[in-house]
């Protein structure tokens, strides 16, 4: 039976932030979404304080000039170079792991060294001295106790130096602490299925646990009936080594100021197709149509509205951006209306395919093919050596006014060389 576990960075974005800033070690932050709009993630201070989750931040000022509460933008750049050295560390103690989101990845156990709690507590500390981040373990026989011992471990059994192993309590242990957790902390535990739960008289973890899968099945779903058995020990959930393809790719931003003319709208369609394509042609697939949407503010129903969306199926199947580029803005134009003030812009990639599979068209010219193909590496390879952006199709644009506001953006500590730390004697 495979031992698994759950590792969790703590307030991951908000934990980020504080690393390379010392004057923040005690200081309430929170990271705002895109255009700096609501809270996203709280440090722990901020969370003690009663910050919500997905407050708007222009509601939170009284309380931050108040208690002091800095924030800041999102800066993905930073969060994804952090995400990857922790990934890395990770990877040094076993092969088989499973990265499930940017602060988060499973582990198999089996066949290490020393015991499951040891091994807890070595991962935490490799990880505090290595990259400066604390982390939470939580380690079980299925992926579902595994993630809700990384539950206990941060919230029910803190105490326990932020590692939690259900293997190392008594059956009486772990039905008392799974009669104090709610249902809905519980992993697929969505908020439709725990007001369902709440209506049959199910609202802990050890209800949902002790409350037969066939008749769980009958009124919910298999999925949920496979949430049971894992609950009970059975595991039903494989390790995922490789992450599957996407089967659709999307990009899309809200403007940091409202877009009213087609040349505008043109720039951020282009650079969102930019991005999409870069993302298609890293999991190697080409993309049979490309889908663009616009849309005015629906937050403002005083204002004019309008939301509208044109699927462009392609010639033939491609992972070209300038061919992506070419079919998004045809399908834009044909959408575009004057008189809106137009607050975000997306386009979708569909019709994935893997590209060694594709058969070309009789009409298609290998040579022009291959030319495409020699291009797209190279920019792929220029962007990933010199930063994404640096070398780009001229329809996205420079000086973009439609771009999300970052106003309270840190530095890029890690990935640019003018905003690294400098120590002064």
């Amino acid at each position: 039976m495979p031992v698994f576990a759950l590792v969790d960075c703590n307030n991951f974005y908000a934990s980020c932030e504080k690393l390379f800033d010392p004057t923040l070690r005690d200081t309430p932050i929170v990271v705002l979404s895109n255009n700096d709009g609501c809270v996203v993630a709280r440090s722990a201070e901020s969370k003690t304080l009663g910050v919500p989750m997905g407050a708007p931040w222009f509601q939170l000022h009284d309380l931050a000039r108040q208690h002091g509460i800095r924030a800041f933008s999102s800066n993905y750049a930073l969060y994804a170079d952090m995400s990857s050295r922790v990934v890395e560390i990770l990877s040094s103690f076993t092969p088989s792991m499973e990265v499930y989101s940017i602060d988060e990845s499973f582990l198999v156990l089996d066949g290490l060294p020393g015991t499951r709690e040891e091994i807890g507590r070595e991962i935490r500390e490799r990880v505090a001295r290595w990259v400066g981040l604390p982390v939470c373990v939580g380690i079980a026989s299925t992926k579902t106790l595994a993630k809700l011992a990384n539950h206990a471990a941060k919230k029910a059994l803190a105490g326990r130096d932020g590692v939690c192993d259900f293997g190392a309590m008594t059956p009486d242990e772990v039905s008392t602490l799974f009669a104090s957790i709610p249902v809905a902390e519980v992993w697929g535990v969505g908020r439709r299925i725990d007001e369902r739960l709440a209506e049959m008289g199910i609202g802990t973890v050890r209800q949902l646990r002790d409350a037969p899968p066939g008749w769980i099945r009958e009124h919910f779903s298999v999925v949920l009936e496979r949430t049971v058995r894992e609950l009970n020990g059975v595991s039903c959930l494989n390790l995922e080594d490789v992450t599957p393809d996407k089967q659709q790719i999307m990009a899309s931003r809200s403007f940091g100021n409202p877009v009213f003319d087609l040349e505008g709208l043109s720039e951020s369609v282009a650079s969102h197709t930019t991005r999409a394509a870069e993302k298609l042609r890293a999991q190697r697939h080409v993309a049979g149509a490309i889908t663009v949407t616009i849309r005015s503010n629906p937050f403002k129903p005083w204002e004019p509205q309008y939301n509208r969306s044109e699927v462009v199926p392609l010639p033939e199947p491609s992972a070209d951006t300038r061919e992506l580029i070419r079919a998004a803005l045809w399908g834009l134009r044909r959408i575009y209306r004057t008189g809106f003030a137009y607050k975000k812009a997306g386009v979708m990639l569909s019709g994935l395919e893997p590209e060694r599979r594709r058969q070309s068209s009789l009409l298609v010219d290998p040579e022009r093919e291959r030319k495409s193909a020699a291009l797209m590496q190279a920019m792929d390879s220029i962007n990933a050596r010199w930063g994404r952006g640096s070398l780009r199709p001229l329809v996205t644009g420079f000086d973009a006014s439609w771009r999300m506001r970052r106003e309270k953006l840190s530095p890029a500590w890690t990935t640019c060389w003018d905003a690294l730390p400098r120590v002064t004697g």
